[in-house]
């Protein structure tokens, strides 16, 4: 009979903390909300702004209301493509966590333009590499000590990055073009990996999830542009866009016991859109 360690338990995060840049909507909400229903104690949630529909005080108190958790919510407002900013947070994150440290970093925050090729300003450029890209080096970096005091050789500390499937193929160019977008996400897919090989001696493991369309915010524009949620889901594989589940349940697994042996893997969260004929391409 096959010996399998504390099993009903494997998908548990009973007990962990976490940290969700772009937490309070969107993707990082869900994943967020799903951290809180499998255990964490205590989830922090960042974005620029506190108040409003999109700020993180209705994530927190969303995320607190959420039934039967035993955790809570707390959210710090902080711009994580700013370096001052990402020490400042990683700070107030570590007064919160104190000597257990931090077992999980997602790092969902993300800028996009669309445009055609010939009319992007360099601030665009600017934008999007600084948050997609520079600030998710730094924040991992100035959480390591963080991270490394939680992370045990049977269960690491993980690192998730939140990148796109535009990072592995050219899904928008012409007049809506994606370029420096798509960019960033194939240049954070590869730190990534670095991270995996960097940090896994210091049992701290680094993946990607690589969402394809999921509507919301910074979705919408574009999908809109493509002629909207319903020919999407007719041109998927799978006949559907992405759901609140599918990102949660992803990012469960990468941050649970049963994925403690996975490191520097890229998962896909598309219904297989980005292996069908190049319909995405054509605006």
């Amino acid at each position: 009979m096959s010996q399998l360690r504390d099993f009903n338990t494997i998908f548990s995060l009973d007990g962990k903390t976490a940290l969700v840049t772009g937490g309070s909507r969107g993707l990082g909400l869900h994943m967020a909300s799903a951290f809180l229903l499998a255990g964490a104690s205590l989830v922090i949630v960042t974005a620029r702004k506190t108040a409003g529909e999109q700020g993180i005080d209705q994530a927190v108190a969303k995320l607190n209301a959420l039934p039967g958790i035993k955790g809570r919510a707390a959210g710090i407002a902080a711009n994580v493509a700013d370096s001052k900013d990402i020490v400042r947070l990683v700070s107030e994150v570590d007064g919160l966590v104190g000597s257990k440290g931090l077992d999980i970093v997602v790092c969902n925050a993300g800028a996009a333009w669309g445009s055609r090729f010939e009319d992007a300003p360099p601030s665009s450029s600017v934008k999007i590499l600084d948050l997609n890209v520079r600030g998710v080096f730094e924040l991992v970096q100035k959480s390591l000590p963080l991270l490394e005091r939680a992370a045990t050789k049977d269960d690491p500390s993980r690192v998730l990055v939140i990148s796109s499937t535009a990072g592995v193929n050219v899904p928008h160019v012409g007049e809506h073009g994606t370029i420096m977008y798509s960019t960033s996400k194939a240049a954070v897919n590869h730190l990534a990996r670095n991270l995996a090989v960097e940090l896994g001696p210091k049992q701290i493991t680094s993946n990607i999830i690589a969402p394809g369309f999921f509507p919301s915010k910074l979705a919408q524009g574009l999908i809109s542009n493509l002629g909207g949620e319903e020919s999407l889901s007719n041109d998927n594989p799978l006949r559907r866009l992405g759901a609140p589940e599918d990102i949660a349940g992803v990012a469960v697994f990468l941050c649970s016991r049963a994925a403690a042996y996975v490191n520097g893997v890229d998962i896909s969260v598309d219904g297989a859109a980005r292996l069908a004929a190049g319909r995405l391409s054509r605006l």
